[in-house]
């Protein structure tokens, strides 16, 4: 649009005698602050839509009313002023009403975090109290004692006590006395967060804020994402301070912007710090999550303050071999022992295992073994895990260490735990393994697919964009195997039989192509093998075939595929944006699932335009990064193929060494190569695999057997008891680096704190590591790492950590300098040879261990909102570990029925690899005849039970379903514990 349009379409006022000009639609309140005039309000945000309760931001206009500011819209010859004497007497009687009912010189009994109270600034401004928030107006004074009366009067009539305070939640004060009744929390709550929970209760006097129709707070599905609190322009609702914090209200306070070091999402941060600790944690502006948090982003930093912080470098002592690692009979050792909030049980003679060592003595001594290693037993003897919680520039180096300083390609991290599966189908199909749009385009989308993700949970802040969306008119189909919190927004939910998604989708697809509902001039202009998947569907997949498999009724298979079809015809301008998670992933037949969801989103269209596209929802906060990164044993970064001459030849200019171009070992394999002796030295980098990796007793096996192993980690995890050699590493706020989120998008994490003890930042000890192993790595920060790592590849090559700006850039960014970056993907075609999307038709498989007499129940696991991945950091942090302290198992209650069993109680799951005691949860939102099990809780971890066989193109272990026993403890087996 031209300047000159701009100037005509624009309306024209005064504000205070200075003349605006502001765009139709624009409020007098936006227009007064654009111009540097400041409008008190008390329930108003610029995150919310206007509704005026409070009127204290009323202005004089010359239609001879006080209008409020932020309701009303600027007109044409308006004349505006914003502090009249009798705007200035409305507003000083205003807030002598809410005074006087407001409980000032009060101090909330929890320590609370200071914050600006707009409503005592007021009263300080309009000489109604002093700077002690005592009362010094005379007719405040005595309003108040007339409105004391009066309350007396209504509590004696009615038998109603005072308001109270709330201390339920451990994170969230309420005082209701304090309340305006502004409404801003419940519409932070309902339209920012969409969960919903607040809302009112009583009235007149008896009127206030409620928690799901006046519970407490802590005792409602309050999700605790502090929304709420951040909002309140009063001090009805405060954020707690951390135990584990020293708040010292006469230092200062620091702010710095970061991102959250949690799930792929990649939320935008500020933390808040005093000296070397960090206080509080804020959301800020981004395309990411627009100021919203989840409850760990808000309240789960403290971790690194954590007493277990490792410090120094350790040392295995030479009397503590065998390494043993964990207790071998953990449920006893924990059985009837009351865990600290915000602490990891650890055998108590752990530490006893080593000593502690200079930096020079552990870095030669790694050095020193693992070469000896590969001088003896061949280069690829040795073996490395990186992380996905450590930045591009520390994958960028790990995977650079492995490949040009152990000389072998068996390197590899959590992706192949996590979305191997995924990434394999999507450069099959699509050739690139990243998503085709960002999440927050759910807006556009006129169908949301979210299967095999519990995304509330997982991602959060995520689900507020979907949940928003559907509010909006988003239609929304959810399947999963189990019922969670999203499942109420949806148009359908189809909960399946644990591991039946091939058959689902393909009886959908049935109906789409039966139908006609598919882009018929889209199939032949950007896609090949159509016909392939067409006659398999067809033949094999009526929605009655697929029912028998699934367990959804035909109907709803035909229902749901009109959802789809209808919603997107062809050339009808509709559109479908799929998102899966590792429900879909982490499998036998995971690729075969995604191929599907790939050939849905193919056939109809839904690729390459707004509102439409694949998302699988990567879980770490930098998974996309680590995989770009080339922390994979089968591609160099950028996913560029290790067999390729000249790409290897690039690679061996930049590094200087000869390179391997065979493709390395996997996760798992690389665990069963430690098993057989094949593989002998390992250096592990912020992992925790005897946790994360399925079937644990195996790995406790593998771990033990290795002849060397060194970890890097910030806490003595269950992994790192097995080492030789521990290096302390920084946490996420201890460094700076770049993070790549679920997006593509590429974000600056900014140091907070110092490392505590001798701890040292992550790229700095791979480079003193490598240097010893005679690889040198020269970088005088990160900076430069991150330049060598963008400039051998394609989709980073213009980014530098001076142009990523506060918001970060999505990947590929042709012009940093003046763009964000490219949301939306393969508009004109695709990265594949032909320059089409792939069908691959996929048949279904069952699971590869099935219930039977003796292991007649299915296990699936997955994660809680609080805590994440291994639960190292989580768990160790006061407020998440205090909401979600102890393992559990979900059981449908029929089948605790059938078993005798009450909901609380202790409970023995077991399977063919080992077996695990935990409570007993009785809720219906999985079906009869399957477990839920998380896998944060190292006393109980699920991943004992579960089972190692891998999808063969993938190599990602089958983490979502096996078989399992469940049986009641006897007062014998609970004394005796299980063992592990």
């Amino acid at each position: 649009m031209s300047s000159e349009s701009n100037v005509t379409e624009a309306v024209h006022l005064s504000i205070d005698g200075i003349d605006v000009a502001v765009p139709p639609g624009t409020t007098i309140w936006e227009a007064a602050r654009e111009n540097g005039i400041e409008i008190p309000v008390l329930c108003h945000s610029d995150r919310m839509d206007p509704v005026g309760v409070c009127r204290m931001c009323v202005v004089d206009t010359n239609a001879r009313t006080l209008a409020p500011s932020c309701m009303r819209e600027c007109s044409e010859g308006l004349e505006v002023e914003t502090a009249s004497p009798r705007v200035l007497k409305h507003r000083k009687m205003l807030t002598s009403l809410l005074l006087s009912e407001y409980p000032t010189s009060e101090t909330p009994d929890d320590q609370t975090f200071p914050k600006q109270n707009l409503l005592t600034d007021l009263g300080k401004e309009y000489n109604l109290i002093d700077d002690r928030g005592d009362v010094c107006d005379s007719n405040l004074q005595r309003l108040r004692a007339l409105k004391s009366e009066e309350e007396k009067s209504h509590a004696s009539d009615q038998g109603i006590e005072r308001r109270a305070v709330d201390k339920s939640s451990p994170v969230i004060f309420v005082d209701h006395q304090a309340c305006i009744l502004c409404d801003r929390c419940i519409r932070a709550c309902d339209d920012i967060q969409s969960n919903d929970v607040i809302g009112r209760t009583g009235k007149g006097f008896t009127a206030q804020i409620s928690f799901d129709l006046n519970n407490p707070m802590g005792e409602s599905t309050c999700v605790s994402c502090g929304e709420c609190a951040s909002v309140c322009p009063t001090d009805a609702l405060l954020h707690k301070v951390n135990k584990k914090s020293s708040l010292d209200v006469e230092l200062p306070i620091t702010s710095v912007d970061s991102v959250c070091p949690y799930c792929g999402v990649g939320c935008a941060i500020t933390y808040q710090k005093q000296e070397n600790q960090i206080v509080k944690a804020d959301g800020r502006e981004s395309p990411v999550n627009h100021g919203r948090l989840c409850v760990k982003g808000r309240y789960g930093w403290d971790y690194t303050h954590h007493a277990d912080r490792l410090t120094t470098p350790l040392i295995r002592r030479e009397d503590y071999y065998p390494k043993q690692g964990l207790s071998t009979d953990v449920q006893s050792s924990v059985s009837g022992k009351r865990r600290k909030p915000g602490g990891i049980i650890l055998d108590e003679h752990v530490y006893d295992a080593f000593r502690e060592a200079t930096w020079e003595e552990a870095l030669d001594l790694v050095a020193s073994r693992l070469l000896s290693i590969k001088d003896e037993f061949g280069r690829n003897a040795l073996a490395g895990f990186g992380s996905a919680k450590c930045s591009n520039e520390e994958a960028y180096l790990f995977q650079k260490l492995i490949r040009a300083g152990f000389q072998t390609n068996n390197v590899d991290h959590c992706t192949r735990l996590c979305h191997s599966s995924s990434v394999a189908a999507l450069m099959e199909t699509i050739g690139s393994g990243a998503v085709t749009n960002v999440f927050a385009d759910v807006q556009n989308a006129d169908v949301c697919l979210v299967t095999g993700s519990n995304t509330t949970a997982n991602h959060p802040v995520a689900a507020t964009f979907i949940k928003e969306a559907v509010k909006n008119g988003t239609k929304l189909i959810i399947v999963d195997v189990r019922k969670f919190e999203l499942a109420q927004y949806a148009d359908h939910f189809a909960q399946i039989r644990p591991g039946s998604d091939v058959a689902f989708y393909n009886g959908v697809m049935h109906v789409l192509i039966r139908e006609g509902w598919i882009d018929e001039d889209y199939i032949a202009e950007h896609t090949e093998d159509f016909e392939s998947l067409k006659e398999l569907v067809l033949e094999r997949y009526s929605p009655e075939e697929a029912s028998k498999v699934c367990g959804i009724a035909p109907d709803e298979i035909r229902a749901i595929a009109q959802t789809i079809g209808k919603a997107t015809p062809p050339g009808g301008g509709g559109s479908m944006l799929v998102f899966w998670g590792m429900g879909i992933s982490q499998h036998t037949h995971g690729t075969d699932n995604a191929r599907c969801l790939i050939s849905l989103c193919l056939m109809t269209g839904n690729i390459g335009k707004p509102g439409s596209g694949l998302h699988p929802l990567r879980g770490q906060n930098n998974v996309q990064g680590a995989s770009d990164a080339g922390l994979i044993p089968i591609v160099y970064p950028d996913y560029q193929s290790l067999s390729d001459p000249a790409i290897k030849g690039k690679f061996e200019k930049a590094w200087g060494v000869p390179l391997d171009p065979e493709p390395g070992l996997t996760v798992v394999e690389i665990m069963k190569g430690a098993l057989d002796g094949t593989i002998r030295g390992m250096y592990i980098l912020g992992e925790n695999p005897f946790l994360s990796d399925p079937n644990a007793n195996k790995v406790r096996r593998a771990l033990a057997n290795l002849d060397f192993l060194a970890v890097q980690d910030i806490f003595l995890t269950e992994t790192a008891e097995f080492a030789d050699v521990i290096f302390p590493a920084s946490s996420f706020f201890e460094k700076t680096g770049t993070y790549t989120n679920t997006d593509r998008r590429v974000q600056l994490g900014i140091q907070v704190l110092d490392p505590p003890g001798q701890s040292l930042q992550d790229w700095k000890i791979i480079c003193e590591l490598s240097r010893r192993m005679g690889l040198p790595m020269d970088y005088q920060d990160v900076s430069e790492v991150f330049a060598e790592f963008a400039s051998l590849t394609e989709s980073y090559k213009t980014l530098r950590h001076d142009n990523l700006s506060e918001s970060g850039k999505l990947w590929p960014c042709p012009d940093p300098e003046h763009e964000d970056g490219t949301q939306i993907l393969f508009g004109d075609g695709f990265p594949t040879n032909s320059s089409r999307g792939r069908f691959v038709a996929c048949g279904y498989e069952p699971a590869k261990e099935l219930p039977d007499e003796e292991y007649p129940l299915v296990l699936t696991t997955g994660r809680v909102l609080q805590h994440w991945h291994t639960g190292s950091m989580t768990r160790r942090s006061l407020p998440l570990d205090t909401i979600e302290p102890e393992a559990f198992a979900v059981i449908h209650p029929e089948d605790m029925k059938r078993h005798g069993l009450q909901d609380g109680e202790q409970v023995r799951v077991s399977s063919r690899r080992g077996e695990i005691v935990l409570q007993a949860r009785a809720q219906a939102s999985v079906e009869e005849g399957t477990i839920f099990i998380p896998f944060h809780f190292r006393e109980a971890s699920a991943n004992i039970l579960t089972n190692d066989v891998l999808d063969p193109y993938g190599r990602i272990p089958e983490f979502k379903y096996c078989a399992v026993r469940l049986d009641p403890l006897s007062a014998a087996a609970e004394t005796e514990g299980s063992g592990v």
